[in-house]
């Protein structure tokens, strides 16, 4: 009896010792990088005439699938074309955001300038896209303190059609800090897939991988684009 007390003891110390383990073992994981975010995407192209269109985007960032909120921002552009591959932007964008993750943190409201130059090329069915992006960044951290962040962006953007409706896309973007003494920012590289809904409308669904200084996030694209053009005549 003894024995079969003993080792009905011993079972409950067990299962009890591995429940402790997993469960810290849980909340240890718990962190930003350990979770699958998602980012949910509008941006729309708008023709206003040969030469110039309005730029709009609309972004809200969840630190898990939809929920742990992290960032909302939003951008308005006028985009001026010289050319069928060479166009520039300059624009103005607003940020909201949580700097961290499952806890109280500080909030960052954020305005921004921003200049884009941007070259297109073809090289068979392949279309390269590559964007010089500077951001003059005026953070505001719990609405007392202010901070400049000076950055330059570039990025490499890859598409290739998989038939009439279908193609597919990869890309990497590299931030740099022109202001501090660290030069590197972060660097964002991914993939993922473009579905032509009608000649107005695109679906976006992919994966990207944020690296920053300390950490590597992983996060899911899923995006509308809306192209519309004001210079067409409607019947």
């Amino acid at each position: 009896m003894k024995k079969v007390c003993y080792k009905l003891n011993m079972r409950k110390i067990i299962l009890l010792g591995c429940l402790s383990f997993i469960i810290h073992k849980t909340e240890a994981q718990k962190t930003a990088a350990n979770q699958l975010g998602t980012w949910y995407m509008y941006n729309g192209s708008h023709k206003l005439s040969e030469k110039y269109a309005l730029k709009t985007m609309a972004h809200f960032r969840y630190y898990e699938m939809a929920s742990e909120f992290q960032q909302e921002i939003y951008r308005l552009g006028v985009n001026y074309k010289f050319n069928q591959k060479t166009n520039l932007t300059l624009g103005f964008s607003n940020a909201t955001s949580d700097v961290a993750y499952d806890t109280s943190s500080i909030d960052l409201y954020e305005h921004r300038f921003y200049e884009d130059f941007n070259l297109k090329s073809n090289w068979r069915k392949f279309t390269l896209k590559q964007r010089f992006r500077f951001e003059q960044r005026f953070i505001r951290k719990n609405a007392t303190t202010d901070q400049f962040v000076n950055w330059m962006r570039y990025n490499l953007h890859i598409n290739y059609p998989l038939s009439n409706n279908w193609s597919i896309y990869a890309f990497n973007e590299l931030f740099l800090h022109l202001n501090q003494s660290k030069r590197f920012a972060q660097n964002w590289t991914g993939a993922g897939f473009l579905y032509k809904l009608n000649n107005n409308i695109k679906l976006k669904m992919g994966y990207f991988q944020v690296k920053l200084p300390n950490e590597v996030l992983k996060r899911l694209q899923l995006g509308v684009i809306i192209n519309t053009d004001f210079t067409k005549k409607t019947s």
